[in-house]
């Protein structure tokens, strides 16, 4: 999941307290490197350390270093600062310095070649391409973890962003999985009329906001999503206005659920039949196990059809990046590591202690509902999207996410809300790009 920043319902903050607020952020963010920084002195021989942002992959990661360990006699270490907001502050200052973690659990796409930029992180061409020649990784998801032709990532999960739903109280209401688009919108209409909402939505947390302008655009038109985050088309235009507008239309009719409600109470939520489809990233399987849902019981998920039948079948994916630094304390054996983390039991005993999908095609699925998923997007061979908080600059990303948490709360600010985009995406898109030509 990406950070999680201050809500945009949070009033404005006087310049006085402003002031507080900054002076008490950089003494934590200045504690917190400092803890960073102290992890970076390097670990006892066959040790290395991997810093991650996120406490839910502490134990995945501690399976897979067990796991390595018995492959190359190496074990990897997981480190958490689970203050995600400062995660990226952290890395980029430490990249900087001497004292630099020897790996990092970071993002894949612009974030990871904004990274990669700063000259302090290990190309791993090489090992990209003995895993996929060894069928170690699945070569399509290349691109997103490149930068100028060379690898600077490995992925570590492959999650799917999918619809999951309650399979028990679809039948209850005589429906099954959504197989068109118009599948898709009865759903919708029979769970309401059935006094079940619909659909989930939300803003908590503020990330969140950019999730149903992803699935809606790229089931419109895949190729103009993937243009568009990607700075080749603009927020104006009217295939942009159209997915808002299909937004707003679902506002309309009372489809969504309050937009405070966060993922955990959703997948709850669900399991109870008060709630009826939770778009998310497969890794909210967890979330939903933990919640009681029971696969092929009372939970199941399926990909969104496309809104277009003559558009290519695509399919929003999410993957985490491994990333060892140039500096790090341990530099040979955060390299070594790199050659084995996509080995099959290295991969298995991470994605299912994660209970998510896998970038190795040959590592069976954690649970029957990322399998059948997993099963489809590779049978139907659907065009892998990468994930909106992925695509494009970060700070475009960042304000066009508050962008769209403001439309989520005003719906009926469609082209004023593209237009704001758009202004936005022309300066990032120009500095990025001057960027690139140093």
């Amino acid at each position: 999941m990406p950070s999680a920043h201050r809500s945009p319902a949070v009033p404005p903050v006087s310049p006085d307290r402003r002031t507080l607020l900054l002076t008490a952020a950089t003494a934590v963010t200045t504690g917190v490197l400092a803890a960073a920084c102290g992890t970076a002195e390097g670990r006892p021989p066959g040790e290395v350390a991997v810093l991650g942002d996120s406490p839910a992959w502490e134990k995945p990661m501690a399976a897979a270093g067990a796991a390595m360990r018995r492959v190359t006699a190496l074990r990897m270490v997981p480190e958490v600062n689970p203050s995600l907001e400062s995660f990226e502050q952290v890395v980029k200052s430490s990249l900087r310095t001497g004292k630099t973690p020897d790996m990092l659990k970071y993002w894949s796409g612009y974030r990871l070649r904004d990274l990669a930029r700063t000259g302090g992180i290990e190309d791993l061409t090489r090992q990209w391409d003995r895993a996929v020649a060894k069928g170690w990784a699945d070569a399509s998801l290349r691109e997103a973890f490149t930068y100028r032709g060379r690898v600077y990532g490995l992925p570590m999960n492959l999650a799917y962003w999918v619809f999951f739903y309650n399979p028990e109280v679809f039948r209850e209401h005589r429906l099954k999985a959504p197989e068109t688009w118009d599948d898709f919108l009865a759903a919708c209409t029979r769970l309401k009329q059935g006094g079940v909402t619909p659909l989930h939505g939300t803003a908590d947390g503020r990330w969140p906001s950019f999730i149903w302008f992803q699935e809606i655009l790229s089931r419109q038109d895949p190729v103009f999503y993937d243009d568009l985050m990607n700075g080749r088309e603009r927020y104006t235009d009217p295939r942009a206005e159209r997915a808002l507008r299909t937004l707003a239309a679902f506002f309309d009719k009372d489809w969504f659920t309050p937009m405070d409600m966060n993922h955990p109470d959703a997948a709850a939520a669900m399991l109870h039949g008060e709630v009826g489809m939770v778009p998310c990233g497969t890794w909210l399987g967890s979330t939903l196990a933990g919640a009681g849902g029971e696969p092929g019981k009372n939970l199941g998920a399926f990909v969104l059809p496309m809104a277009d039948p003559k558009a290519r079948p695509a399919v929003v994916f999410e993957s985490s990046a491994l990333v060892a630094t140039v500096k790090g304390p341990d530099r040979t054996e955060a390299l070594q590591a790199t050659r084995s983390w996509l080995h099959p039991a290295v991969m298995k005993a991470f994605s299912h202690t994660l209970q998510d999908g896998c970038p190795n095609p040959r590592v069976a699925a954690a649970n029957p509902v990322v399998g059948s998923l997993a099963a489809k997007v590779r049978g139907d061979k659907l065009w892998l999207l990468n994930r909106f908080w992925e695509q494009g600059p970060p700070e475009l990303v960042e304000a066009t996410v508050d962008d769209l948490a403001g439309f989520l709360l005003n719906p009926s600010s469609a082209r004023e809300t593209l237009r704001t985009m758009q202004g936005r995406a022309d300066e990032a898109w120009r500095v990025w790009r001057e960027a690139e030509k140093t």
